[in-house]
């Protein structure tokens, strides 16, 4: 038996969830912008006294390492390693776009008719731009993540597959592809703490475990922070 607790906030959703090998037992999400250090603490509490585990009975604690929200990352990320820490649990990290696609992996699979469609999860990086990959409908990964400004071509190369994009990011190009048939954009796909479930039990299984002293979030991008806008303050 494993117990894993999964923590997701790369993008505004603050989800954590509890799982006994590949079974939610509780979950406790939110989309309330800018909440994650007020609540991923709370929902933590709460899962685990619904499900009547204690803390230090986990196996591992996994958490969604990015690409996404700079902030959100690292609110994830310490809450995670904290935890590891203290309990002396081992950590496991996941590309948030692997989660996605695992997810709507499992969900293509209990349909007919589409081992030919590539999947591709989104998080809106701003403007037309996105952080992206392209899987498979076996969940395998046919592109690496990187942050990409999307045009009516950006699919060109992989004409010959239905095309599904998901995530955040993708219904902002509903116009942009509503007369491409071969390209659909899934609405109201939110990322979630079950998405990392299946990705943890493997990487579980195969001791796939981070180094707590130096693993860092994912953020793909630099951060710049900006100047204040103080006046006075700078010539």
């Amino acid at each position: 038996m494993s117990l894993i607790l999964c923590l997701e906030t790369a993008t505004q959703v603050c989800s954590v969830a509890l799982a006994k090998n590949d079974e939610i037992i509780a979950i406790r999400e939110s989309k309330e912008h800018n909440s994650h250090s007020a609540l991923i603490t709370i929902f933590i509490e709460e899962v685990m006294k619904e499900s009547g585990y204690q803390l230090n009975e986990l196996d591992t604690i996994a958490v969604s390492k990015g690409p996404g929200s700079y902030t959100g990352l690292r609110i994830g990320v310490s809450t995670a390693k904290g935890l590891c820490f203290s309990l002396n649990k081992p950590l496991i990290a996941i590309e948030t776009l692997e989660g996605m696609a695992s997810y709507q992996f499992t969900q293509l699979a209990q349909k007919k008719g589409n081992e030919k469609t590539l999947l591709v999860p989104m998080i809106d990086a701003r403007r037309m731009e996105v952080y992206m990959a392209i899987f498979d409908a076996k969940g395998q990964r046919q592109t690496i993540t990187s942050a990409e400004i999307i045009n009516a071509d950006s699919f060109e190369n992989k004409s010959s597959n239905p095309i599904l994009l998901f995530g955040d990011g993708a219904p902002k190009f509903k116009d942009l592809f509503q007369e491409n048939k071969n390209i659909s954009i899934l609405d109201h796909f939110t990322t979630s703490a079950a998405h990392l479930i299946l990705p943890a039990l493997e990487r579980l299984k195969n001791e796939q475990f981070e180094d707590l002293a130096y693993f860092e979030p994912y953020y793909l991008k630099t951060f710049v922070a900006g100047k204040p806008t103080v006046k006075g303050l700078y010539d």
